[in-house]
C-alpha cells in the first residue's frame, strides 16, 4: 500500500509540475484543482458502479447454486423411488408376454384384413395392369404395380416378423404374387423401349418421357426406403433394389452408342468417299441430338441429373470409341487425312461440339482427346510412309510423261511471256500443293513435316531429272536429226528449273513458318542450277557442232584468201539465239555471255593452233585487219544479243592479237606483246610463242628475249575477270611440223 501511495504522490507531483511551468499558470491553480476534483469524483463513481455490479453477480450466482442443489436432491429422491418401483414390477412384465404376443398377432391380422381385398383381387389387378402397359398408360400401370408390390411386401414383412425362419409361408406368398414380378419386368421393358427412342419421343410426345422419368424416380425412392428398412430389420422384398435409374443411364448410353455406330451406310468398295460420308453423318447426328437434348430433353429430367453434360459425355465417349475403331482399320492415305482432320479440327469447331447453341452449356476445352496421342502418331507415321511411296511413284510417272513429250515433233507450249515450258512443274507442284493443303488441315507441325518431305523428294527427283536430261542429250548426239524439237525442249527443261525455284519459294512462303534456309533448300538450289547450266551447255554444244566446220576455216590459207566463215558463224549464232530468247532469266543472260566467250576462245584457239604462218608484212596487215573486222562483227552481234559488260573485253582480245600481227616494226614487237599481256594476264608463254610463230618474222633470239623478259616481269593474274587464255592449249610440235618450219625458215634465208 505504501509503495502504491508513493507512486501516486510521485505521479501527482509530475502532473502538477507540468501544469505550473510558467508564472502565469499560478492564477489558474484553483481552476486546475476543481478540474482534478471532478476527474477524481468521476473515477470514484465508476469504481463504485463496477464493484456493485460484481457484487450483484456474485449474489445471483450463489442463489442459483443453492436452487440447483435443492433440485439435485429432489431428482436423487425421485430416482430412488423409480428404482424401487422397477424392482417391484419385474415379475409383472414377465406376466405380460402373452399380451405382447397377442398384440403382434393382432397387428398381423389387421394387416391381413387391410390387404384382404387386394389379396383376393390380385389376378384382376394383374390383368388390368397388363392392359394398361399394352396401352402405354405407364403411370397408371405403375400405380397398380405399386399397390400389388405393397400388398406382397407387407404380407412378407409381417410373416418375417412373426417367424423369419418359416420359409414355406414365404414361398407360398411369393408363388401367389409371382405375376407381380413379371409385371415389373414387362413395365421395365416398356420404359427401356421409350428411352431407346428418347430422341424421337421427346419431339413427338415429351409427356411419355416425363412419365418414364417419374416412374424411375418413384422406384428409386422405394429402393432407398427398402434398403433403410433392411438395415433396421434385416428384411428386404424380392427384386429390391431394382436400380432402375442405373439401368436407365445404361440404356441411354447404349442408345447413343448404337446411334453413332449406325451412321455407316456404305463401304469402301461401294464408295471411295465412304469415310467422309460417315464422318459427316456422325457430325450431323451428334450436333442435332445435342441441340435436342439442350432445348427439349433437359426439361424432361430432374435438374440434379445434369442431363446435358451427361449426354455430352455419352456422345463424346461414343464418338471416341467409334473413331478409335476406324483408326485401327487398314486406312488409305486420304482416309487417314480425312479422319485426323475431323478428329483434330472439325470435332471441336463451331460445326460440331463448339456450335454456338452448345457453347454456353459446356466447355469443349475440358474434353479428353478423341484419339490417344500414340494412335494419332501412328496414323501420321502411316500416312507419311504411304505419302512417301505415293509421291515417289507420282514423280516417276510425271517424269516419264514429260520424257515422252520431249520426243514430240511439235514445239513445247509457251507461257504468257513466250518462254518455252512443259507441264512437269505444274503437275509436280499441284501434287505438293494438294498434299500440303491436306496436311495443313491436320496440324501446323505436321504441315512442316510434309513440306520437308516434299522438298526431300524434290531433291531426289531433280537428280533423276538431271540424269534424264543428260540421256536426252546423248541420244540426240547419236542422231542429230532426232528429236526434231531437241533445242526447244532443252530450252523448256532449262526454264522448268526456274519455274521449280519459283514454285518452291512459293510453297515455303505459304506453308512454312520458318524463313531460314535449310540444307535441303541449298541442295535443291544447287541441283537446279546444275541442271540449268548443263542444259545451257548442251545447247551451246549444239551450236558449236554446227559451227565446227566454219571455226576450222579460221586462220587458214582459205581464210587469208577470202572466207565467209565468220559471217556464217554470226548468222548461225543469231539464228540459234532467236530460239534461245525463249530461255528465262537469269539463264538466258548467262548463256549469251558463255556463247560469246566460247566464240572468242574458239577464234583464239584457231590462232594458237598455228594453222598458217604469215609470209610477209602485207599478209600480216591484211590478216590483222580481217581479225579486227571480225572482232567488230562479233562485238556487234553480241551487243545485239545483250551479252553483257564483258563483250568489249572478250572481243578486244582478238583485236589485241591482231595488233601484234599488224605491227610492221619488229623492234617494237616486245612493247606490243607487253601491252597484250598487261590486258590479259592469264596468257602464258606458249601462247606468246604461238603468236610469234604465226607472225612469221620473229627470229629465235627475239622470241627468246621477249619470253625471257616477260618471265622476269610476269604480271600476276588477279582473278577478278573471267580468264580467256586459261583453257586454251597450244598443240605441241610434231617432227613433221618442225621439219616444215625449218624448211620455211631456210627458204626465207636463201631469198
Amino acid at each position: 500500500m505504501e509503495e502504491t501511495s508513493r507512486e501516486a504522490v510521485a505521479t501527482a507531483v509530475q502532473r502538477v509540475a507540468g501544469m505550473l511551468q510558467r508564472s502565469d499558470q499560478l492564477d489558474k491553480v484553483e481552476q486546475y484543482r476543481r478540474r482534478e476534483a471532478r476527474k477524481k469524483a468521476s473515477v470514484e463513481a465508476r469504481l463504485k458502479a463496477a464493484i456493485q455490479s460484481q457484487l450483484d453477480g456474485v449474489r445471483t450466482g450463489l442463489t442459483q447454486l443453492h436452487s440447483a442443489l435443492l433440485d439435485v436432491k429432489d431428482i436423487q429422491g425421485s430416482l430412488a423411488d423409480v428404482s424401487k418401483d422397477w424392482r417391484q414390477s419385474i415379475n409383472t412384465i414377465e406376466n405380460l408376454k402373452d399380451v405382447k404376443d397377442a398384440v403382434v398377432q393382432h397387428s398381423q391380422l389387421a394387416s391381413a384384413v387391410e390387404n384382404l381385398k387386394n389379396i383376393f383381387s390380385v389376378p384382376q389387378i394383374v390383368s388390368g395392369t397388363k392392359l394398361l402397359i399394352e396401352q402405354a398408360e405407364l403411370l397408371q400401370a405403375h400405380r397398380k404395380l405399386m399397390e400389388l408390390e405393397c400388398s406382397r411386401d407387407d404380407l412378407m414383412y409381417e410373416q418375417y416378423r412373426m417367424d423369419s425362419k418359416n420359409t414355406s409361408d414365404m414361398n407360398l406368398i411369393s408363388i401367389y404374387f409371382e405375376d407381380v414380378q413379371e409385371l415389373s419386368d414387362e413395365l421395365a421393358k416398356q420404359l427401356w423401349m421409350v428411352l431407346q427412342r428418347a430422341m424421337v419421343t421427346v419431339r413427338r410426345d415429351p409427356t411419355m418421357l416425363v412419365s418414364v422419368v417419374r416412374i424411375i424416380e418413384r422406384e428409386e425412392k422405394i429402393d432407398r426406403r427398402m434398403v433403410d428398412r433392411k438395415k433396421q430389420t434385416g428384411f428386404i422384398p424380392p427384386g429390391r433394389p431394382k436400380r432402375w435409374k442405373d439401368k436407365m443411364f445404361e440404356v441411354l448410353e447404349g442408345t447413343v452408342s448404337t446411334r453413332i455406330e449406325g451412321t455407316q451406310s456404305v463401304t469402301r468398295e461401294a464408295d471411295k468417299m465412304w469415310l467422309v460420308r460417315l464422318l459427316e453423318i456422325t457430325r450431323k447426328y451428334v450436333l442435332d441430338d445435342l441441340i435436342i437434348v439442350k432445348n427439349l430433353m433437359v426439361q424432361c429430367f430432374p435438374q440434379h441429373y445434369n442431363t446435358f453434360n451427361r449426354f455430352f459425355s455419352l456422345y463424346h465417349n461414343a464418338v471416341s470409341t467409334r473413331v478409335t475403331e476406324l483408326a485401327s482399320e487398314d486406312l488409305e492415305a486420304n482416309e487417314i487425312v480425312s479422319l485426323l482432320t475431323w478428329v483434330l479440327n472439325t470435332y471441336k469447331s463451331a460445326e460440331m461440339m463448339g456450335h454456338p447453341e452448345l457453347f454456353s452449356e459446356c466447355d469443349i476445352n475440358q474434353l479428353e482427346p478423341l484419339l490417344p496421342q500414340d494412335v494419332v502418331d501412328d496414323l501420321l507415321s502411316k500416312y507419311v510412309k504411304t505419302f512417301t511411296s505415293n509421291i515417289t511413284g507420282w514423280l516417276r510417272k510425271a517424269l516419264e510423261t514429260d520424257k515422252k513429250d520431249w520426243q514430240k515433233e511439235t514445239e513445247p507450249e509457251a507461257d504468257q511471256d513466250g518462254y518455252y515450258q512443259t507441264t512437269l512443274p505444274a503437275i509436280v507442284f499441284q501434287m505438293f500443293e494438294q498434299n500440303l493443303q491436306v496436311a495443313a488441315q491436320i496440324d501446323g507441325d505436321f504441315k512442316e513435316q510434309v513440306l520437308k518431305l516434299c522438298l526431300k523428294q524434290m531433291n531426289t527427283f531433280l537428280i533423276r531429272y538431271r540424269e534424264e536430261a543428260m540421256t536426252y542429250k546423248e541420244e540426240h548426239l547419236r542422231d542429230r536429226q532426232l528429236p526434231q524439237c531437241y533445242v526447244q525442249y532443252m530450252i523448256a527443261i532449262i526454264n522448268n528449273c526456274q519455274t521449280f525455284k519459283e514454285s518452291i519459294n512459293s510453297l515455303k512462303r505459304k506453308y512454312s513458318q520458318s524463313s531460314e534456309p535449310t540444307d535441303s533448300d541449298a541442295a535443291i538450289e544447287r541441283t537446279l542450277n546444275e541442271v540449268a547450266k548443263e542444259g545451257c551447255q548442251f545447247l551451246l554444244d549444239e551450236v558449236f557442232l554446227d559451227l565446227e566446220h566454219h571455226l576450222n576455216e579460221l586462220l587458214t590459207r582459205k581464210w587469208v584468201t577470202g572466207s565467209h566463215a565468220v559471217d556464217t558463224i554470226c548468222v548461225t549464232v543469231e539464228d540459234y539465239f532467236n530460239d534461245f530468247n525463249k530461255i528465262k532469266k537469269p539463264f538466258n543472260q548467262e548463256m549469251t555471255s558463255e556463247a560469246l566467250r566460247r566464240v572468242v576462245v574458239e577464234y583464239i584457239k584457231a590462232v594458237m593452233q598455228k594453222r598458217i604462218t604469215f609470209k610477209n608484212a602485207d599478209e600480216r596487215r591484211e590478216g590483222a585487219e580481217r581479225m579486227i573486222k571480225e572482232a567488230d562483227q562479233f562485238k556487234f552481234l553480241f551487243r545485239k544479243l545483250a551479252a553483257g559488260e564483258d563483250t568489249d573485253r572478250l572481243c578486244g582480245a582478238i583485236a589485241a592479237i591482231a595488233e601484234v600481227f599488224k605491227l610492221t616494226d619488229p623492234t617494237l614487237l616486245f612493247l606490243e606483246v607487253t601491252t597484250l599481256v598487261s590486258k590479259y594476264p592469264d596468257i602464258r608463254e606458249e601462247h606468246i610463242q604461238a603468236l610469234l610463230a604465226v607472225r612469221g618474222d620473229a627470229s629465235r633470239e627475239m622470241r627468246q628475249m621477249i619470253i625471257g623478259t616477260l618471265s622476269e616481269n610476269k604480271v600476276s593474274y588477279s582473278g577478278l575477270t573471267q580468264p580467256i587464255f586459261k583453257d586454251i592449249t597450244v598443240p605441241t610440235m610434231t617432227m613433221t611440223t618442225m621439219t616444215t618450219m625449218t624448211s620455211m625458215a631456210t627458204a626465207k634465208l636463201l631469198k
